[in-house]
């Protein structure tokens, strides 16, 4: 099987203009907040990372058909769903049904500034000398993989040169699969 994520449309045809949303409106309905919240606090439980949540998105049948949130909401409820953190019949009665699973770690309402401002860096320590240096010819990987991969497909088997280099980070491929961070 080929990965392939909807979100990767770069270069695909037949989805008309862009229409750019005005400055300042986050939101458009009253549930989206909450979503935006619930997110970022269940992420902070670190029951999976950005690259997994990123993954889960990606990867639902109806991204296409989806708003923005209902995105999130819905890659949410994947996500916990694969951990047994909520059962299909919570869902839909939208409310607690079962003992709650413990989780690793909670994020306090007084520790969120700080967690928003934190972030998730991905930049790690150098452990050896970099693989491409700048100036250097390189080509990306074609073939398609079975995984989330950050490689947009309109990039796939492209030459390019090195223009900089940006440090050691986690590599999303496999840190999305719970492989590490392999930066």
């Amino acid at each position: 099987m080929t990965y392939e994520s909807h979100a990767d449309l770069g270069g695909r045809l037949g989805f008309g203009t862009v229409v750019p949303e005005p400055e300042g409106e986050l939101f458009h309905a009253r549930w989206e907040p909450m979503v935006l919240a619930l997110t970022l606090a269940m992420g902070a439980t670190r029951s999976w990372n950005i690259d997994m949540s990123r993954s889960a998105r990606e990867t639902l049948p109806e991204y296409l058909q989806m708003s923005y949130y209902q995105i999130w909401l819905a890659a949410l409820e994947k996500l916990m769903a694969e951990r047994g953190q909520v059962l299909p019949n919570e869902v839909d009665a939208g409310r607690m049904l079962h003992p709650p699973v413990p989780l690793a770690r909670v994020l306090a309402a007084a520790d969120v500034p700080a967690a928003l401002a934190q972030g998730s860096p991905t930049l790690r320590p150098e452990v050896a000398a970099p693989q491409f240096s700048v100036g250097q010819r390189v080509r990306t990987q074609a073939r398609p993989v079975p995984h989330h991969t950050r490689l947009p497909g309109y990039a796939r088997g492209r030459c390019g040169v090195i223009e900089r280099l940006h440090g050691c980070h986690v590599f999303a491929d496999p840190h999305a699969q719970g492989l590490g961070e392999n930066p």
